[in-house]
């Protein structure tokens, strides 16, 4: 099963979530602010999806601009990114999509089409 690492104030976690729902793709949903990924799960998560680390930021976020980390990253290797994104659950993009051999940030409809139809 799906598990979908999302935050039920987030407009674009409800829109996916709809999506799901309105597909018949069962899921589970994890509130992404409580029980975010730990660092073990996110350097996991990295290795699978393929995508360039910076896809893994919510760089959106409150968290993100105030710590000014468009500013910091390129500086930072990905261990220490990596670290620092398990610190805080409203770093990481969202919705955060774990399935069997794939990971999906963020809601573009073309690639969870792709993915989960």
């Amino acid at each position: 099963m799906l598990k979908v690492y999302c935050y039920n104030r987030c407009t674009t976690c409800k829109k996916a979530l709809k999506w799901l729902d309105d597909n018949g793709i069962a899921y589970e949903s994890i509130d992404i602010k409580a029980n975010h990924p730990d660092e073990e799960t996110l350097r996991t998560l990295y290795a699978v999806s393929g995508l360039p680390l910076k896809r893994f930021f919510n760089t959106s976020g409150i968290p993100y601009r105030e710590m000014e980390l468009s500013k910091k990253l390129p500086s930072m290797n990905e261990d220490e990114q990596l670290a620092l994104l398990s610190t805080d659950g409203m770093l990481v993009k969202r919705p955060l999509v774990v399935g069997d051999g794939f990971v999906l940030t963020g809601f573009r409809e073309e690639e969870w089409k792709e993915k989960l139809l």
